[in-house]
């Protein structure tokens, strides 16, 4: 048996701004992570299956089966490299990512899926080519997608981020400990970045200008990441929230999580991903992360993860 894996993303800083070109922030968030593991089909058996614990299904692919997600994502990786023969195999798919949190779960799945069915027909793919059969992919579910879900987490690491340039490793010079909290609401990426667009397309003027103050935020914070003081990330996340707000993107749950860990001593704090829902952040200090933790799961955040993103660890 061979297992692939893959880990969830966070975006620091840039989100909805990046889909029009201003830049981004985000790390692979690798304590939560989805793995795929090739196993030899039942005696009774042939073709490719797919099978999950979560929910527990076990799926042939199959034209009749194409509208199910998985189906047609297994199916869409595999026309992409011509193979018109499935192999005989399972794919043990397993997830620990969240799904429509903003963490990336589909860029996810549709990663370690890739690597398990081109493992199996041996047809080994470069990074810089799985990443750009799954940004097809994520095309299909998310319309107009940025590309940073399936860029960070098919390279697994922190990067600096431009539509339609070549990615840049960002440079961190001391540890970021952040708190990522679920709200427990769906994040419905698709139609968050959507209303955007709506919002793009009757007033540009004006949503130029806030794009244009995410994309001022990023710069600074990535030369923060470079020289620190960590600190001063703080404030960027705070404005960057109020930002997203202007953009409608957040929502009372997110907004209520972001007080709540600010009033408990966070550093900054904002929404990650999507929106309407889904994740926020919030920096902390290993002495005040319990007390924000703490802080957040009162107020109603359904779970709470601790992450570190450092040079050695994004």
């Amino acid at each position: 048996m061979s297992t692939f894996s893959a880990p969830a993303k966070i975006i620091l800083f840039g989100e909805h701004a990046v889909v029009y070109g201003y830049p981004a922030i985000a790390v692979p968030f690798s304590s939560l992570r989805a793995t795929a593991t090739l196993k030899p089909n039942a005696r009774h058996e042939s073709g490719l299956f797919i099978t999950a614990d979560d929910p527990n299904i076990k799926l042939q692919l199959n034209d009749q089966n194409l509208s199910h997600p998985l189906i047609f994502m297994a199916h869409a990786l595999l026309k992409a490299v011509d193979c018109d023969t499935p192999p005989n195999v399972t794919v043990a798919l397993n997830s620990h990512i969240p799904i429509a949190s903003g963490l990336g779960s589909g860029a996810a799945i549709a990663a370690v899926l890739g690597r398990a069915l081109y493992a199996a027909i041996n047809h080994p793919l470069s990074d810089a080519e799985l990443n750009q059969i799954v940004f097809e992919i994520e095309k299909q579910h998310h319309g107009t997608p940025s590309g940073i879900d399936n860029t960070v987490i098919v390279h697994e690491q922190a990067v600096y981020f431009v539509r339609d340039q070549p990615i840049q490793p960002v440079e961190v010079h001391q540890p970021v400990h952040l708190l990522v909290a679920d709200t427990g609401e769906q994040s419905p990426t698709r139609l968050a970045v959507g209303d955007v667009r709506k919002l793009y397309d009757s007033n540009p003027e004006k949503t130029t200008i806030v794009f244009q103050e995410i994309g001022r935020l990023v710069e600074h914070a990535r030369q923060i990441l470079k020289h620190g003081p960590v600190a001063d990330l703080g404030p960027l996340m705070v404005e960057n929230h109020r930002l997203l707000d202007e953009l409608t993107v957040s929502s009372p749950s997110l907004d209520h999580l972001v007080s709540a860990a600010i009033n408990a001593g966070a550093l900054g704090a904002k929404l990650s991903g999507g929106g309407r829902g889904g994740n926020m952040i919030a920096l902390v200090t290993p002495a005040t992360a319990a007390e924000v933790e703490k802080a957040l799961l009162t107020v109603g955040a359904v779970r709470v993860h601790h992450t570190v993103v450092d040079d050695t660890h994004s």
